[in-house]
């Protein structure tokens, strides 16, 4: 499969979770007075397409710099389930889905594509988006998965103050991938999987370029 872009582009435009800064550009260098161009860059670490670490939830969490690179390439599932605003994914759809296309094994890496990527500019985007319920979170957790991605904004509900899911995967060590994209341009139910956030220390969170292949 050639490889497909499953990221978001960074831009000072690009929506931003309720609360957190927009991202800035800011010139620092240009040709005309330095002989180079750089540009500083103002942003969340949680912008965009990406990689929750354990320590976002978890006090004693792992961080983004301790991840093993073998958690973030690999082989994946893609679990296809169209979600509309405030839809939860059930233990029921995940069942389901297995009973259709065979068992998820242990410690396998999921992705959840819900079509919710489509309304990214619209004001209910991170209010209204379809997320894990406590029994799907619950039964990904007893299957000891390496990582869960979806493409709408949070693992969670929009409306689910509480962060549930966030919470159980945290404190089982598994790690999250958000606001993935190009979901639809896959074909199969398996492809191999890039995850790649920058390496900073100590840090929560991370942007990622994420590719399927």
């Amino acid at each position: 499969m050639k490889p497909i872009d499953l990221t978001l582009t960074i831009s000072k435009s690009i929506p931003s979770f309720p609360g957190s800064p927009k991202p800035q550009f800011i010139l620092w260098s240009d040709i005309k007075d330095d002989g180079y161009n750089l540009e500083l860059l103002f942003l969340s670490s949680h912008t965009g397409t990406h990689l929750d670490a354990p320590y976002h939830f978890v006090k004693n969490g792992i961080k983004i710099h301790q991840i093993p690179l073998d958690r973030l390439i690999g082989r994946a599932i893609l679990i296809k389930l169209k979600k509309t605003k405030n839809s939860p994914i059930t233990k029921g759809d995940i069942i389901l889905f297995e009973k259709k296309n065979g068992i998820i094994p242990n410690h396998s890496s999921v992705f959840l594509f819900t079509e919710w990527q489509k309304n990214l500019k619209k004001d209910n985007y991170f209010t209204q988006n379809p997320g894990l319920d406590k029994s799907a979170a619950n039964y990904l957790v007893s299957k000891k998965i390496n990582l869960v991605g979806i493409d709408s904004p949070s693992i969670d509900l929009g409306k689910d103050e509480s962060f549930t899911a966030h919470h159980l995967f945290s404190k089982n060590n598994i790690l999250i991938v958000e606001n993935l994209i190009n979901f639809n341009k896959i074909s199969s139910k398996e492809f191999n999987f890039t995850i790649l956030p920058l390496k900073l220390k100590d840090a929560t969170g991370s942007p990622v370029r994420a590719i399927a292949s």
